[in-house]
Parts: C-alpha cells; structure tokens; sequence
C-alpha cells in the first residue's frame, strides 16, 4: 500500500512490451483475432503459489471487518479523552448519571482512582456514576456502524466489572488547598446487571440476559450467552447496553460480544467473509501488511509479541490509517486464519522503517529488530523444544505452521536515505543462516526502482513489486513480463489493483484487473506469486458518531455490519484461481484490434498522442494430468468481438465445453451492499468445440474456456 501522507506516484511501466509479443496490429486491420495454441509444446511450468490474498487493518478491515468482534473500543483506548462508541443510557428523565473515562496514566486521575487499571495492558476503564437511578440506567456500545441482529442467533457476551461507592477524593498536594470531595453515593451496586441486544431507541430487545454483579473492590470477568428468537428481523440498527436499576459506581474494561465465528473458533472470524476468501482458492496469505506493518513512528510497528495470549494481555497499539488497532488479531489469529483458508502464510517482518521517514541503520543498532524478526519466524515455524515454538504451543497450536516466504519490510522505496541494501542484506544473512530453506523477499524491485535496489551481497532471490492503476495503464502495461530477464530475479506483485469505483471496484476495474492477470498468467514462470490489495472495506459513510470507515477507494470486497458483497474484480480473481493449470500454454495472437487511448493532462502539456492499446487480452494454461486446457480472454470494448480460436497438436476434442463469462452493461456497473449480484459470472455448457473454432465475446466480458481432449 502507498505510503498514506504520500502520493508517490508508482513506477510506469514501458509500452515497448506489447511490441515484443506481436500484439500491435494497425487499426485499420479488419481480420478477425485468431489466437493459436501450441499443445504440442510442454510449456514453462505455472507457479503454484500465482495467486494469494494480501491483508493490512485499513478501511476497519480487522477491526469492524473480518475479526468478528462486536463492540467497538472495548478497552475505552481509542481516544484518550472520550468514550468513542459508548453512550449513556437513561431511560427516565428522573435519573441522575454519567460516564467518564478513567485512564491509569492520567495526571489529574486521584491516585486511588488509578488502581482501577486491571493490569498493564487494560489501563483504562469506563465509569458508570449513579446517583440517582429512576428505572434502568446503563452504558451502550453502538458496535461498528452498528451491533448486526440475526434470528436465532447466539451472541457471546463477556466483560470485567467491578461496583464501588463514593468516589476518593484527589490527594491533597503540598502547599495546595484541598481539593473538593466528589459526591457521596450509596454503594448499592451489588445484584442484578441486565445486558441487551436492543433496538437504537431502546423499544425492541433482541436478546437479554443477566449476570448477579458481586459486592468487591476486585475486578470480576462476567459471561453471559445472548440468543435472539427465530422471528427477529436482520437488522444492523441495533445497540449492546449493560444495565443497571441501583445508584453507584460501575466500572467496565474489556467488554466484548462474538457472533457464532468460522468454524466456531473462539476469538475468530465472520463465517461470510471467510467463505468468500475460501471460495477464491488462496494459495498464500501476507500478513500482517502493508503500511500496518510499519506503522506512522518506529514505536508504532506491528508488536507481534504483544499481540499473543489471553485478550487481557494485549494492549492494542496505534494503526497507520487514522485509527487504533485493537489487536484482537494478533500473530496467532493470522496463521489460524491462514489455516482457515487453506492457505500458506507470507510473514513480512518489520525491518527498521517507518512510514513518518525514520529509519534504523544497518548495524548495532538493527540487531534487536534483526532478533525479533528472528524471534517471530521461530514462534510461526519452530519445534516446541524452541522457546518460542513453546510459546506457540501454550496459545494452542504445538504444531508447526508452514512458512516458507518472508518478506523483509514493506515499500522501503519511500526510505529515502538508501539504507534498504544494508537493513535487507542484515536480516537475510540472519535468517538464511538459521532457516535456510526459507525464501526472503525484497521489497524493492529492480524496475521499478533501479537507483534503490540491493546492490550488495547475492541478488535477492524474489522482488516485490507494487502497481495501483487506472483501466487504461492495465491495458497498456499488460504485456510487460513478457519482455523480462528469466536469468533475474523471480517477480512477487505483493500489491497491485484497477483503481476504478468506490469503495469497491466497478466493471471496468475488473476488465483492467483481468487484462493484468493474463500478463501474470502468460508469465507465470516469472511471476510466482501475487496478491490484490486492498482485501477489504467496510462501505458505512460517517454518521453523527463516527468516522467514515473506509480510507481507500476501490477495494476487493465490501461489506457492513450485517452484510457482504464480491465486487466484479473479486469474481475475476476467483475465476483465474479456479481455472488454473500447472503449465503454460504458448499462445500467440494475430489481428488483435487496438483502441486509441484518451490524451491526459500530461500529454497535453508535452504535445504528444499517446500510443494506442490492445482491447483483447488473453493467457492460456493447461492441467498436465487431465489435459483440461484453460483459456481466459478478455474483451474491453462496447461490442461483441468474434475470436478464432486454433489449438495445435490436438486432433480430439470434447464436444461441448464449459464457459464462465462476468460482464455488464456498462463499465461503470458495479456490485453494493443493496445490489450484491448484479455482476456475477455465469456457466454455461457451450457445444461445436473442435481443435479450430470461433468464439464470440460478450462486450466488457471476461471470458474463460474449459476445453477437454477426447480420449
């Protein structure tokens, strides 16, 4: 992801590809495209690692996204002077109540006011003052744009409480007048305390339960199970409000309310955007970003290790994206998610960069983040001998993840200092003497940043390369793997995605996005792994109360409190990924219509008419086991477009063939929280298959072909 104070913009890609793979034809040629692939070739073997997903917490994609949690700002950290997302409950004017922040590392918080901190991590809690309760009287969560209701539904309610009564007085300072008494109120907290899932106006209860609040000075862990009836109507307007009928002092920390998760994993994620991610067939996942990875300041890195064990040991750590991550998704929740997915994890491992420009030098000082690093790789795939392979055994999992690839930092092209070189050559030497079979990746690639590559040592064995376009430079660039070295390094596009609709991508994203994965396809020798970005969005606009929850525009999947949605570039990454092959086959292409690409600004100002671009793209793999050949075809323009299709070395084939086509109207169409299918891809069997056929292809269309020989 684009540093998110800078709009560098990323590399351009050169033109002078298309012209090496013979697809620049005059406009002027009528003859209908023909494309020719040669079966009698064993082709270059297809990376089985091509396609993955990339993830970061940006636009409240853990947070109020895939990690299930319900309530938001659960330990009252969010923002240091007000309760975000928690109100006051008062359901008769004849009450008397408040709520106040009480932060443990507040200066002007009375020192026995501080001891209510629970431990180092849960430092701050919510106060609850009665002092007279004329009916009920509580504290609510609004959730993320709101608490999601379903019917029949079990929710899972937890949080620490604890009832005094008067407040302490502050201590008096030497030479300092005494500081005024807080109010007198009777301690009578001790009893009943109702919990709901309620309508936003308090009128409808979804789901309540009770818990019998103890008389203690002590804080209490209370669990109550919520479970709404089978005719409640979905809703996301909806509250979570904990409440009581007697005056007193309530503290609240770490309140929480799950869903039924995935596979019911306890502290696990939303079952519809797990399946959606599943349905895509991911060979890796990179975690834990991005941006997220390095965080605004060198303190704000992803804090891997305080992210592991019980909830009450995370204190959460400030994000990179406006907000503060709960850390509900920690080390530990990424690789069970990886495993949910069935998925291999890519671990990017923080290496002395932040995104507000601050750097460590290579050497002494880089050691203990070259250590950690180590530390982390040890926790994912180390023996339970290990110290942190014992770790990881404790929080549930003895056995050893699956890790092969790590990358080393994230766009470290913004480092401006050139210390990339040094901090990377530092980290791989570490890890490659004590993991070897692992793959370190660079984070600079070589064409797109020539002046900042790894220069010294051995080249790096993978590139990361990063592309946010626009349809037009999809097109254009589509072809510029083909023209790359097969002696260098291998290719990893780590992020790369049509910026086109917000927040999710529209069709005409999707048909930029197709055009650039036949490239990757076509190449995936070269191109041994990829992954779009960002994963998700949630869509809710700001409301009264909160922030608008997205911060970039064009994303892959969307989604609410209550419901989600694939935009049309989700469906074109889960149809590449589900007609894949294991080997290439080679294509080549005749008569391929052009279209002249519109003047920007740029080329105004220089007085030049830029080069026209190819409207029809393609890639061709085939399955060596089963013959089953894959062919994939994009058509970019407003009319439908007939193909010749002619396939060498064959003589039989099956007479009928499956066909998945996405297409639209218009490329400004697009899937929403309220239209969530009105672009999908439809099967279908289509028959007169033979080794020399012809196809038409729907306007604005991805298409793909399933062709089997006949045995």
């Amino acid at each position: 992801m684009k540093n998110p104070t800078t709009q560098t913009t990323l590399v351009q890609a050169s033109f002078g590809a298309l012209l090496l793979t013979g697809l620049l034809f005059s406009p002027a040629q009528a003859q209908k495209p023909t494309l020719t692939l040669d079966l009698s070739k064993s082709g270059a073997a297809v990376s089985p690692m091509l396609y993955g997903l990339m993830t970061e917490e940006i636009n409240h994609s853990y947070d109020g996204g895939l990690y299930a949690e319900l309530i938001r700002n659960r330990t009252f950290k969010d923002d240091p002077t007000t309760p975000e997302g928690w109100s006051l409950v008062q359901d008769k004017a004849g009450s008397k109540a408040s709520i106040k922040l009480i932060a443990a590392t507040q200066d002007n918080v009375p020192y026995d006011e501080r001891r209510h901190a629970i431990n180092d991590a849960l430092t701050t809690c919510l106060r609850l003052t009665v002092e007279k309760a004329d009916g009920r009287v509580g504290v609510a969560n609004e959730g993320y744009w709101g608490i999601p209701v379903k019917p029949a539904t079990t929710y899972q309610a937890s949080f620490y409480l604890k009832g005094t009564g008067s407040i302490p007085p502050p201590r008096q300072r030497p030479g300092q007048p005494a500081p005024p008494a807080g109010p007198v109120i009777e301690d009578n907290t001790a009893g009943p305390m109702q919990v709901t899932i309620e309508s936003n106006d308090g009128k409808t209860v979804y789901a309540t339960g009770t818990v019998n609040l103890e008389k203690s000075i002590y804080w209490k862990k209370y669990n109550v199970a919520l479970t709404t009836g089978a005719n409640v109507k979905p809703t996301k307007d909806a509250r979570f409000v904990i409440s009581t009928d007697r005056p007193g002092l309530y503290y609240f920390n770490l309140v929480s309310l799950f869903p039924p998760t995935f596979n019911n994993r306890p502290n696990g994620n939303r079952p519809d955007l797990t399946q959606m991610m599943l349905d895509m067939k991911p060979a890796f996942l990179r975690f834990p970003g991005g941006n997220y990875l390095e965080g605004p300041l060198l303190t704000d890195a992803f804090p891997w290790k305080t992210t592991l064990g019980p909830l009450e040991s995370r204190p959460g750590h400030r994000g990179s994206w406006g907000y503060r991550a709960s850390d509900g998704m920690g080390l530990m929740e990424f690789l069970l998610w990886c495993e949910e997915i069935k998925a291999e994890p890519l671990l990017g491992v923080y290496a002395g960069y932040s995104l507000n420009g601050d750097h460590v030098d290579a050497g002494p000082l880089l050691k203990p983040y070259v250590e950690d690093a180590l530390d982390e790789i040890e926790y994912v795939m180390g023996d339970v001998t290990t110290y942190w392979g014992a770790k990881r055994a404790a929080d549930g999992h003895p056995a050893p993840f699956k890790l092969r690839y790590v990358e080393i930092g994230n766009e470290d092209w913004f480092d401006r200092s050139n210390s990339y070189d040094g901090r990377f050559n530092q980290f791989r030497t570490a890890i490659e003497q004590k993991y070897p079979q692992l793959h370190c990746i660079s984070t600079i690639a070589d064409a797109q940043f020539p002046s900042q590559k790894v220069t010294t040592g051995k080249a790096p064995e993978l590139l990361d390369e990063h592309y946010y376009r626009n349809a037009w430079d999809m097109w254009q660039n589509a072809a510029q793997y083909d023209a790359y070295d097969r002696n260098g390094p291998k290719i990893f596009v780590g992020e790369w995605a049509t910026r086109e609709g917000v927040p999710t991508t529209n069709l005409n994203a999707a048909l930029g996005d197709a055009a650039w994965m036949t490239g990757m396809e076509r190449n995936a020798d070269l191109v041994v792994m990829s992954c779009y970005a960002p994963l998700f969005v949630n869509v809710n606009t700001a409301t009264a109360t909160a922030k608008k929850a997205w911060q970039w525009d064009s994303d892959l999947i969307g989604y609410d409190a209550l419901n989600s949605y694939g935009s049309p570039s989700y469906y074109v990454q889960k149809m590449f990924s589900e007609y894949l092959g294991n080997q290439i086959v080679p294509t080549t292409a005749a008569n391929i219509p052009m279209r002249p690409r519109p003047m920007t600004r740029r080329d105004s100002t220089e007085g030049r008419t830029p080069k026209p671009v190819p409207s029809l793209f393609y890639a061709a793999t085939k399955d060596d086991k089963t013959g089953a050949v894959y062919l994939k075809l994009v058509n970019t323009l407003g009319t439908k477009q007939p193909i010749d299709i002619n396939l060498q070395g064959i003589t039989k084939l099956e007479p009928s063939a499956t066909m998945v086509v996405l297409k639209g109207n218009k490329p400004e169409d697009t899937n929403s929280i309220t239209e969530p299918k009105k672009i999908v891809p439809a099967t279908a069997k289509i028959k007169r298959v033979a080794p020399r056929f012809t196809r038409t292809l729907d306007p604005y269309s991805v298409t793909v072909l399933e062709l089997q020989p006949r045995q």
